[in-house]
């Protein structure tokens, strides 16, 4: 189980609060712990990445609809890391530097160096993997080959031919901003934008690299490893971090969004967690009792059958159904009992049917008619 805080509880909202209540949120959170109000503080700088990494899932739709569903085990994925769990302050000051409005910088309080300049960010990449039963009973290590944007191996993602033709860009000077000055009826206002030269990067290239035209990336195949945890359910959507497209010259590259498919079981269907098996019963077996096999995910299991089993009876296999994505026990596998009645019998078998009619009575228990009765009437309500 994960020992993560909860994300509403670290921004200190509660489930039900707006994008605008989040945003709010993490701005007082991250302005707080902020490292340049903080510095030295590793206990602060905790908490800057940790409020960072609960805004990166709940201000998305998409990332706080499977957190809400799932928790911290829906966003895991591959490497561990799951959303957030691996940004470096690098990484957060480049996308959520906007969160500080207009105080300067990303954070106003003197970080200059990294203050305006905007690092690139790949976009997100989305795959399906299909699983088995077994697969999602056990959990699997996938391999796939994905295509996608990588850094370019001859210029080392830069964009610069040989890896050293940038200069500092001469509108922002290095700083990936330009500050303007305005007067208005209350004084004058300060606003920084992102450099319109050097696109906030704070420099610029003299001499583009031949083989990605100054893009640093390129369109290449890359193997990947998706390790799958025990339990996921069709539907489910699982990230690696750092794993989608690398980002134009250098940056934070995107995530890999791993979406789960499930198989067909030709024997079991699923219930969440438990297993459903229809178990066809001869007439024989179900009145005089007897032993069946019945199929489970990793093979076969015995039953015994006791003498009078009704149809509809439903039998229990405990543990043998599927585990919880978050880690609170496995499911059953649920037997529910048909009596199968053959369409033609040999003359043989009809005489003997014929026979037995004659020396038994056909009529019903009392609780086999309340049982009947009870299922019919579910079945209008």
């Amino acid at each position: 189980m994960s020992n993560k805080r909860d994300y509403y509880e670290v921004l200190g909202v509660s489930k039900s609060a707006s994008a605008e209540e989040i945003k709010k949120a993490y701005r007082q959170k991250a302005i707080k712990y902020h490292p340049d109000r903080n510095p030295g503080d590793d206990e602060a700088e905790d908490k800057f990445k940790e409020a960072a990494e609960a805004y990166e899932v709940l201000r998305d739709e998409n990332k706080r609809a499977r957190y809400d569903q799932f928790g911290h085990a829906g966003m895991s994925g591959a490497a561990g890391g799951g959303f957030g769990g691996g940004m470096s302050m690098e990484d957060i000051f480049s996308q959520f530097g906007d969160i500080f409005g207009g105080f300067g910088g990303f954070g106003g309080f003197g970080g200059g160096g990294r203050g305006g300049r905007r690092v690139n960010r790949g976009s997100d990449l989305r795959v399906r993997v299909k699983l088995t039963l077994k697969e999602i009973l056990n959990g699997v290590d996938k391999k796939i080959k994905v295509k996608k944007y990588v850094a370019c191996s001859h210029c080392d993602g830069n964009g610069s031919e040989n890896g050293t033709s940038h200069t500092t860009c001469d509108t922002c000077k290095g700083s990936g901003s330009v500050t303007r000055v305005t007067n208005t009826i209350l004084g004058q206002m300060q606003t920084s934008s992102t450099c319109p030269t050097c696109d906030g990067e704070g420099k610029t290239i003299t001499k583009k690299c031949t083989h990605c035209s100054g893009e640093g990336v390129i369109r290449d195949d890359e193997i990947i490893t998706i390790q799958i945890p025990a339990g996921v359910a069709e539907g489910m959507q699982l990230s690696m971090t750092g794993k989608g497209n690398a980002a134009r010259r250098g940056g934070v590259s995107g995530d890999l969004l791993i979406i789960v498919e499930e198989e067909e079981h030709p024997d079991l269907i699923r219930d969440e967690n438990d297993l459903i098996y229809n178990l066809f019963l001869s007439f024989p077996t179900a009145a005089l009792g007897g032993s069946v096999r019945v199929p489970t995910v990793e093979g076969e299991a015995k039953m015994t059958i006791e003498p009078g089993t009704q149809p509809g009876k439903v039998l229990r296999l405990r543990n043998k159904g599927l585990p919880s994505v978050h880690g609170y026990g496995t499911g059953d596998l649920l037997i529910n009992v048909n009596v199968y009645v053959p369409e033609k019998l040999t003359a043989k078998e009809t005489k003997i049917m014929k026979e037995w009619e004659k020396s038994t009575s056909f009529e019903p228990s009392k609780s086999a008619k309340n049982t009947v009765f009870s299922k019919f009437r579910k079945m209008f309500k």
